[in-house]
This record gives C-alpha cells, structure tokens and sequence, in this order.
C-alpha cells in the first residue's frame, strides 16, 4: 500500500516505514513512529492501540510532507522541532545543534567532579560555554537542585532557544544567558565549566552524515584544521576562569582527548580522572581540575 492510499494509523505507519527503508533511511519504523504521532498530534501509545483509527486526506497530506522532508535526509528532532536530552524535552532551532546522547558523557563526567569536589558553603556555580540549546546546563541544574548556571553562547538565536528551554522546564530562576564569544563576558570565578564546542576538522565537515552536515549549524561543527581552535581558546581561559578545586568538562572529537588533556595540563589543570567513553567506546568527555598552588 502506498502512503496515499492510507486510510488508517496502521495502514499510514506501514507504508510510511516501508517508503523510508527504500528511502535509505537507518531506523524506518521508529521514525515513522514518531512522524505520524506528530503528523496526527497524538501520543505514541494512542497511535499503537488505535491503529484502526481512520485518518483524513489532509493527515496525509501532513504526514506524506513530514516523509518528503526526512526521505532529504532531515532529522526527524529538526521535523518534530524537539530532542530529549538527559530526560529534559529540549526545543531546537536553526541556531543550535542537535543534542546527542554521546553528549550526555559530559553531563556524566561533570557530575562525578563536582561531587567528587570538597563541600562548599555557597551555591554551586556553573558555566556552559556554547551552550546553544542549553541542553547540558539544563540536565547539570536538574541533577545539582542549589547550583545556579550561566550559559554563553555567540548567537542570539541559540539563545532564544537556551532561555525559553530553561522557563518551560523551571529554570528561570537559575539560569542566565549572556551573548559573547566563549568566555569573553565573563569573570568568574565558577565551579563548573562545561562546553561541546566545534571540533570537526574543516576538511572533514564534508564526510559527515547529511543528517548534520546540512541541518547543523556550520559554525558549531568547523573546529579548524585540526579541529582543537576552539580548545585553544577555551582552555587557557575556563582555568583562569575556575575556583580552586573547580573542574572544566568538555566533550572532544574521537581522536582528540590526548591534545586535549595537554591542552589541559599546560593550562594548570590536573587531570584528575581518565576520559569518559561513550557507547561507542569513544573517549568522549575530558575533565580537569583546578588546584590550589
């Protein structure tokens, strides 16, 4: 059956699967799920039970839209507006990235340092730097409920984005957003940096998946040539920008977490733990940390 002759939920979530498999696409059935959920505007289980539920030419139209756009290689949380990131629905625009569940290694690691860091008599304070949707500030305010966070980012898109996420999710209280390059409006001192800044090497940013390379912003993907400028800038800078006994976390590139540990230690800081790996195995998350001289 073609999408076009659907007349019910099952009949349309058949055959927008089978379009997508002969599409190319790597998980047809789930993101047929998740399209015609949304296409519809029901929840995933009603769209299981009822999937004798008759639909209408213009659900179909909706849903046979959705498929045009994700059989372009568009990434159904762009279609669908939205990403869950570390349990948090996290909005998206054009100005931020995609979060990613290997991103969820650095709200892992910074955890582990901040709890692993002597009890302090004052509020936590935490710095994203890039923060874009605000998806690693969110999910470390949601876990460390007395921290406040400040997240930077160059685009006032990106944002709009962070602090309209941070009030639906009842962050408003303790989130800030300041626009500036990195860390250049800030003064510190903080307990916390974290940052997935942009480390695909320049000429590498054409091998990436189309799902990224054409729906990512660019600037948030080219770390340069070999991928660490923004690491050049941001190390030296979060170490000045650290208490003692405060810790910086950043997510890297799969081959980079050896530069950037010596980025890292040049700066002052120790390295107090190994990478946190990914799923894939990937040395995924580095941390340092700030000691007193």
């Amino acid at each position: 059956m073609t999408l076009a002759a659907a007349r019910t939920i099952a009949a349309a979530r058949q055959a927008l699967t089978e379009l997508l498999r002969q599409g190319g696409i790597d998980s047809p059935d789930a993101d047929a799920r998740l399209l015609i959920a949304e296409a519809l505007d029901i929840g995933r289980t009603e769209l299981i039970i009822n999937g004798d539920r008759a639909i209408t030419p213009d659900q179909v139209k909706r849903i046979d839209a959705f498929a045009q756009r994700r059989l372009a290689h568009e990434p159904v949380a762009r279609i669908l507006g939205a990403k869950e990131f570390w349990g948090l629905p996290l909005q998206l625009s054009a100005a931020t990235l995609v979060p990613r569940p290997d991103t969820e290694t650095v709200v892992e690691l910074a955890l582990a340092m901040s709890r692993a860091a002597p009890h302090l008599d004052r509020r936590l304070r935490i710095a994203d730097i890039g923060t874009g949707s605000g998806a690693i500030l969110l999910a470390l305010l949601s876990e460390l409920p007395d921290a406040y966070g400040l997240g930077t980012d160059i685009s006032a898109a990106a944002l709009r984005t962070a602090k309209s996420n941070a009030a639906r999710l009842g962050f408003a209280t303790r989130a800030d957003f300041v626009a500036c390059d990195y860390t250049a409006a800030l003064a510190g001192p903080f307990d916390l940096i974290v940052s997935n800044p942009p480390y695909v090497r320049s000429a590498e940013i054409i091998d990436l998946a189309t799902e990224v390379r054409e729906h990512d912003p660019h600037r948030a993907l080219d770390g340069g040539t070999d991928g660490l400028d923004a690491y050049r800038a941001l190390v030296p800078e979060a170490a000045r920008l650290l208490a003692f006994q405060g810790a910086l976390v950043v997510e890297v590139g799969h081959d980079q977490s050896g530069d950037i540990e010596r980025l890292m230690v040049a700066a002052g800081l120790t390295l107090e733990r190994p990478p946190r790996a990914d799923l894939a195995g990937i040395r995924r998350a580095v941390a340092g940390r700030k000691l007193p001289p």
